[in-house]
């Protein structure tokens, strides 16, 4: 009987550089590693590529200049406003100086008490004893500053957002509002620039209804080269970049599709398995103490094998443990009756008692997740992840 479930292996790599052949270097990664721990790779086992690595092999940057000229070529009237940034140095920072040298006046709308993931502007508790209504009031930063005070500090970061963002913008170009309605800059202008990531939609659907006469969003912005040798990502524009140094940004990858599956041939040809491949940025999981939702990406994997298409259709094996001892006692009984169980499950178990609690995501989000937390976004040097026994129950031997 076998008595080990899902391994989880962060697998070291060389520093990978522009122009570098990413799928013959994973692939020579993971041999090295499995001839050095004496493992073997498995039908079914799934390798997983972080999204940074993908990008920095396809030299897919930006420059803060070249994200300034394709927003002035966007607004040409100048004045624009810009609405619910994140609150990140790493994730929006050179964005918005970017955006700023593309503007001539800035009206910058900030969602409270938090931003999209989750970072707070204030603490939500004296926003309650405030008497502010977060979903009609929109405060001028005169009203914020009165209220919450002259410096509201991230208890992650320890900066001010709001000074740092005028500060990058300059002082004397860029007006802040505070509110929860993107129709809440129509009053100052008419061109807007939604910056919200999962709601983006929603946003660009009401600013138009509204009567904005140009609205875009940060997945419009850079969505072709504005030079030739310039990054660009047609399907998400600035979604997903982060900060490479002060002048310079790396983009979401783009064309993943082809180097997943030349990685699923390259393991095939090796080791006669076939083993899924997919393309990983942040895990969809949110911090119970800062209550920072992760997920900065437009989504947690841009290309994927197909053998990891769809949803997890489980049982849920606490359920069946309870409902079975309540009829039988004897352990080995028990056990049987839910190998057995398992073994016949019905192909779609949706609505099902017995599924109850098992979570229906998306197996790339759920195993994204997992090699998010794996890899991290520190020194581990881990930027491939290989995970084995992740299809397997309880049931097989």
């Amino acid at each position: 009987m076998r008595t080990v479930g899902t391994v989880v292996r962060g697998i070291r790599c060389p520093i990978f550089r522009q122009g570098d052949d990413l799928a013959a270097q994973v692939v020579s990664a993971l041999k090295e590693s499995w001839e050095n721990e004496g493992y073997s790779m498995q039908d079914h086992d799934v390798v997983a590529i972080t999204e940074s690595v993908v990008a920095r092999t396809q030299g897919n940057y930006v420059t803060v200049d070249q994200i300034a000229a394709d927003v002035r070529s966007k607004f040409p009237g100048g004045v624009v406003g810009v609405a619910f940034p994140i609150l990140s140095r790493n994730r929006f920072s050179v964005l918005l100086r970017g955006i700023a040298r593309g503007v001539k006046k800035m009206h910058l709308l900030l969602s409270y008490p938090s931003d999209e993931v989750g970072n707070h502007l204030m603490d939500p508790d004296m926003l309650d004893a405030s008497g502010v209504n977060p979903y009609s009031d929109v405060l001028t930063e005169a009203q914020y500053r009165k209220i919450f005070g002259e410096k509201v500090l991230h208890p992650f970061t320890g900066i001010d957002y709001v000074d740092m963002y005028k500060e990058i913008i300059g002082p004397e170009k860029v007006e802040v509002h505070f509110g929860n309605d993107v129709r809440a800059l129509l009053p100052f202008t008419k061109q807007i620039l939604t910056c919200d990531i999962h709601t983006r939609k929603r946003s660009k659907r009401l600013l138009k209804a509204a009567g904005a006469e140009i609205v875009y969003g940060l997945d419009d912005i850079c969505t072709a080269p504005v030079e030739a040798g310039a990054g660009y990502n047609e399907n998400y524009g600035l979604l997903g970049s982060n900060k490479s140094d002060d002048e310079k940004v790396k983009l979401f990858p783009r064309d993943c599709q082809p180097l997943v599956e030349d990685i699923q041939a390259r393991l095939k040809a090796l080791t006669g398995k076939t083993v899924e491949v997919m393309v990983y940025g942040d895990g969809a999981f949110k911090d119970p103490v800062g209550k920072i939702w992760e997920l900065a990406d437009p989504v947690v994997s841009p290309a994927y094998t197909s053998g990891l298409k769809g949803t997890p259709n489980e049982l849920k094996l606490k359920y069946l443990a309870d409902e079975t001892q309540k009829t039988q006692s004897d352990d080995a009984a028990v056990q049987e009756t839910i190998l057995e169980r398992i073994r016949s499950k019905k192909k779609n178990l949706v609505g099902k008692d017995e599924s109850l609690g098992t979570t229906p995501r998306q197996l790339t989000d759920l195993l994204g997740s997992l090699c998010d937390l794996t890899s991290g976004s520190g020194d581990k040097g881990t930027p491939v992840v290989l995970v084995q026994g992740y299809f397997d129950n309880f049931a097989d031997r």
